[in-house]
């Protein structure tokens, strides 16, 4: 089975070329990510031919806000953005990417950006290759490494990326038909992250008649927009419930009532939420429901990475 492929800074896979001569290994992206996903390597500052070590970039604000080298004064904005256009051949076969915090090149957010008349800094700047890969893919995941200690946003932006892999295959053989098994494999989660957007997307997709390019990319921009806030424990007890509607002429009423009280469990912090889930999935192999089976909120990536034991 061919993995699917998400970009990450190289430090992050412990390779040596940040500016100091060191990395940021991340654990979870060597030890755990890689088994399921192939990592694919960049670092802009490297690529764009600045030695190991180096002297260090920071983002200062001027008209623009420029990457500068205060050692030397060298601009290289446009070096790291020209760097971004020349690898989206290959970020065109990325389901994801993960950012190396707080870096003036790769950072996603709140990176130090400089007055240099008054050489203040506020964290409000992201990094030059950040932003112009953003802006070549609105839709594409993105996460820091810091962000990814995190549980909540771990499994959010690996549950986007598997989604961003389902859209991939949407994508290059464009249909109605195709785009509406989409969205339908999305409901749930979607109505766990966003109801508002879950409303309005179908309602969307429902009344175009022809699915053209445009049409295709502002909608999955809105999907992932909308996936793109962790679930809150509210939401989920929400789709946990509706799912549950699914069984009521199953189940007796002793066990309607045990799968009741473990999602109000759930919803009172008192269980993960892979105890509902995992007591739905059984009674989902003993009463096969094709529309349940279909989303992929039930099982959006591989169990193995165990990202909804700590949710």
């Amino acid at each position: 089975m061919v993995k699917l492929k998400v970009g990450i800074s190289s430090c992050l896979m412990g390779d040596e070329v940040r500016f100091d001569g060191g990395h940021k290994k991340s654990s979870f992206c060597v030890d755990e990510l890689s088994r399921h996903i192939q990592l694919v390597r960049f670092c802009p500052e490297v690529g764009i031919g600045m030695p190991v070590p180096r002297p260090t970039i920071r983002l200062e604000q001027h008209d623009t806000v420029q990457a500068v080298v205060p050692k030397t004064g060298q601009n290289v904005t446009k070096d790291l953005a020209t760097f971004a256009d020349k690898v989206q051949v290959k970020v065109d076969e990325l389901s994801g990417y993960i950012l190396c915090a707080k870096s003036p090149s790769c950072g996603m957010e709140r990176v130090k950006l400089y007055d240099p008349e008054t050489g203040h800094a506020q964290k409000a700047g992201m990094g030059i290759f950040a932003a112009r890969l953003k802006e070549n893919n609105p839709a594409l995941p993105l996460e820091e490494d810091g962000r990814l200690n995190d549980p909540h946003l771990r499994e959010n932006f690996v549950m986007r990326v598997y989604v961003f892999n389902q859209w991939k295959e949407v994508r290059n053989n464009l249909s109605k038909h195709r785009l509406l098994q989409f969205h339908q494999s999305c409901k749930l989660l979607l109505l766990a992250h966003n109801q508002q957007a879950y409303r309005e997307l179908g309602k969307r997709l429902g009344e175009q008649d022809v699915i053209d390019d445009v049409f295709a990319q502002q909608y999955i921009v809105d999907v992932m927009d909308a996936l793109a806030k962790p679930a809150s424990r509210k939401n989920h007890t929400n789709v946990l419930q509706h799912i549950q509607g699914y069984f009521k002429s199953d189940l007796e009423q002793r066990r309607r009532e045990e799968l009741s009280d473990i999602i109000l469990q759930y919803h009172d912090g008192i269980l993960p939420l892979m105890s509902p889930l995992t007591l739905i999935r059984h009674y989902l192999r003993e009463f096969p429901k094709e529309y349940l089976e279909g989303q992929w909120y039930l099982k959006p990536y591989p169990e193995d990475l165990k990202l909804r034991y700590g949710l």
